[in-house]
């Protein structure tokens, strides 16, 4: 289920403001935020951040902020561009939900409710506000300049495959933990293509809200050029073909690298799929890459992780699953497994025991939530000589040979029924990037080769004579 905000109690918005050369505005502008309303318990505070300015904005910031405890004032040394000061006030924000505001007098603060209102009612990942969506009042402004806006957001939408009607606009809302987990590379206005492309690759749920604007004219103070429109293109390309999705990506590299090998992951499932009974306990599922295509018809299938951000990736995934159980449970702790004691058929472990300290514990964990008779399912890298950077950079700690895997289910309590290697060739490859040339990362181009041509290489597998990259492990709770 998703994130419920009951009541509205104990939460903060933090109103991210970049200001650049605002003196004549600026104070109105950020009075009226200060005088916003906001739902009932929902406390604020204002994060500005000055981008140098140089026409005395930073005096009144100054003095502003000395009068109002709520504000938070942050100054950079030289002046970067918008994007620069999001990203100093996004790594600053304090609050649950972070709305970004432009200093000018462009948008109102009177409509923060309508802006928070999917987020705190759970609905919603992010909000943007429309500028074309029936709003309650809109400026008239030049021709070209929206059409401009609208051919933006349409290479967008197409580009990132959403439909939203104003991608440009300021108004933008996040939960904070979302929104920080973010890289946010662009220093000026590519900021708005950026986080859209972003939002959506990670499958954000994001909605939208008719809002009322007063855009300024370019006598008035607008900054916005033409040269930042065709910068916006280049945002819009660059991240259609990179993933750049997270702010640590340690660990989460691997993640996005199996969603482009469906190929090998269908694999695998065929491997796992005959072994699987109607209740399915799997650990360490990350983004549900294989719980999506191994839940079938189970009558029971809880699909759990210790990470937070992965978690909202898998109720977001499985939101409309009703036999899909979605919970957090650190896999190396044992003490998370208690909630399930001989409660399933089947437990699953794909691609974790490599990344615990201590993976008896976590195999000590399926042992304590199976049935007696029940089995444990293991997908683990194979081949301690095959360790190298790209392990490393995956944040695996080792892998596994037969004798050690064995000894480990043993000391569980578990009787092993078969193990088998697989993926010959890919061991190969794997040898190559990362222990000879000591690469840290999968290229998508041979990985989209190795997909297309698995028929070929799962032919390979059953007659070369050296083991393969990873092990299939099946074992038993003896009743």
């Amino acid at each position: 289920m998703p994130i419920v905000y009951t009541g509205y109690l104990a939460l903060k918005v933090s109103i991210l403001i970049p200001v650049y050369n605002e003196r004549t505005v600026v104070e109105a502008s950020l009075r009226q935020v200060l005088a916003a309303p906001l739902p009932e318990g929902l406390e604020r505070e204002l994060v500005i951040v000055d981008d140098r300015s140089t026409d005395g904005t930073f005096d009144i910031l100054t003095r502003l902020a000395a009068g109002h405890p709520s504000i938070r004032l942050f100054r950079h040394d030289k002046n970067q561009g918008k994007g620069a000061a999001v990203r100093t006030a996004i790594s600053q924000a304090e609050g649950d939900f972070c709305l970004i505001q432009d200093a000018d007098l462009e948008y109102d603060p009177r409509e923060y409710p309508l802006l928070l209102k999917p987020l705190l009612d759970g609905h919603a990942d992010a909000v943007f506000g429309s500028r074309y969506m029936a709003g309650e009042s809109r400026r008239v402004l030049p021709f070209w300049h929206t059409v401009i806006n609208q051919t933006l957001t349409l290479a967008s939408n197409v580009f990132s495959n959403i439909h939203v009607t104003d991608m440009e606009t300021c108004y933008k809302v996040f939960r904070t933990d979302l929104l920080k987990s973010i890289p946010i590379r662009s220093n000026r206005f590519g900021f708005e293509p950026e986080i859209t492309m972003k939002c959506a690759k990670r499958k954000l749920r994001i909605y939208e809200v008719p809002i009322s604007y007063h855009g300024r004219t370019y006598e008035e103070g607008k900054k916005i050029g033409w040269k930042d429109g065709l910068q916006a293109l280049g945002v819009i390309l660059k991240f259609w073909l990179i993933d750049d999705l997270y702010a640590e990506s340690r660990g989460r590299g691997a993640l996005i690298n199996q969603t482009r090998t469906p190929g090998y992951i269908n694999w695998v499932c065929s491997l796992l799929r005959p072994h699987l009974g109607d209740t399915v306990f799997e650990i360490g599922a990350g983004f549900g890459t294989f719980s999506a295509r191994l839940m079938g018809r189970r009558q029971r299938y809880v699909s759990t992780d210790g990470d937070a951000l992965n978690l909202h990736a898998l109720r977001n995934r499985f939101l409309r699953t009703p036999s899909v159980e979605v919970t957090e449970v650190r896999p190396g702790e044992t003490a998370g497994y208690s909630r399930w004691d001989a409660e399933f058929d089947t437990a699953l472990a794909i691609n974790v025991l490599e990344g615990l300290q201590a993976p008896e514990n976590a195999l000590a964990g399926l042992y304590r939530v199976l049935k007696p008779g029940g089995l444990a399912l293991l997908l683990a890298p194979q081949g301690p000589g095959l360790y190298g950077t790209i392990d490393q950079a995956m944040g695996q700690l080792r892998r596994f040979d037969r004798r050690t895997m064995e000894a480990l289910l043993r000391g569980a309590g578990f009787t092993v029924v078969e193990l088998r290697t697989i993926n010959k060739t890919g061991a190969l490859g794997w040898w190559l990037g990362g222990k000879l040339l000591r690469r840290r990362y999968l290229s998508k181009l041979p990985l989209k080769i190795f997909d297309k041509t698995l028929w070929l290489w799962r032919l390979l597998d059953h007659v070369l004579p050296w083991p393969g990259l990873s092990m299939v492990v099946v074992a038993r709770k003896e009743p």
